[in-house]
């Protein structure tokens, strides 16, 4: 088979258009899909330019935060953020952001 990948969760063979696993039920993350760790750290080193949410596709909100960035609120806001996205269940994040 060309097109197949591995399960997350018990390593059975899939089709890479899966997005859950017909043998444990493990949700498969896509190609281009994005980190919840990955959005954690651009929050937490770059949130005050709004790097993670440009990274979760959310550019309005980015853009924002760069317009105010100069007044540190930003820099508070994504690092309550930070803490959100350390909290947050995978599952909840892909359900949310991919």
């Amino acid at each position: 088979m060309g097109n197949t990948m591995f399960c997350s969760g018990c390593g059975k063979e899939l089709h890479e258009s899966a997005k859950a696993c017909p043998n444990c039920g493990a949700q498969q993350a896509s190609q281009g899909s994005r980190s919840r760790i990955s959005a954690a750290l651009f929050a937490f080193f770059l949130g005050a330019f709004g790097a993670h949410k440009f990274y979760l596709g959310k550019v309005g909100m980015g853009i924002l935060y760069l317009i105010f960035c100069w007044t540190l609120i930003p820099s508070l806001v994504a690092f309550i953020e930070f803490i959100m996205l350390l909290c947050m269940s995978d599952d909840d994040f892909n359900r949310k952001f991919n």
